[in-house]
């Protein structure tokens, strides 16, 4: 985490208890119309490919994970707090949750076509080939502050 995002995790907890554990972390794509995006309410869940994870050897996310969201210079937006952690075949996501990721119209074709063309561009970097029952991280969260 960058020291400005530290130094917003330690403002907002000042005089709190505080959380011991925080990410601070950029949307793929567009971060910065996507970051905000959450600042606005209009969105309020993210996905991600399962097989990042095993990559990176990084943890999956569970509830009440807080995250900083940074923009495209690595500025921190805002806060979120994760509220559900779902591992699902990309083609059984259900059109309330393309809904509430909030890009384009919102529609499930928009969010399906827009990840499919993410999706296969992130897993041919690592040599990989787009599937579509790709295993996805479905997260909801809910916006706790603005920076």
């Amino acid at each position: 985490m960058n020291q400005q995002a530290q130094n917003y995790w330690n403002s907002f907890w000042k005089g709190k208890e505080k959380p011991s554990f925080v990410t601070a972390w950029q949307f793929g794509g567009n971060p910065d119309e996507l970051a905000q995006l959450v600042k606005n309410g209009v969105k309020s869940a993210t996905c991600s490919g399962h097989i990042f994870y095993e990559i990176e050897k990084e943890p999956l996310p569970k509830v009440d994970d807080y995250s900083i969201i940074l923009n495209s210079k690595d500025e921190p937006i805002c806060m979120i707090r994760t509220s559900e952690v779902t591992v699902i075949p990309m083609n059984e996501v259900p059109e309330e949750f393309a809904y509430a990721e909030g890009e384009g119209d919102r529609s499930y074709n928009y969010w399906r076509n827009v990840h499919i063309k993410f999706f296969t561009k992130e897993l041919e970097e690592v040599g990989l080939g787009f599937s579509d029952d790709m295993l996805l991280v479905c997260e909801r969260f809910e916006l706790i502050d603005i920076k």
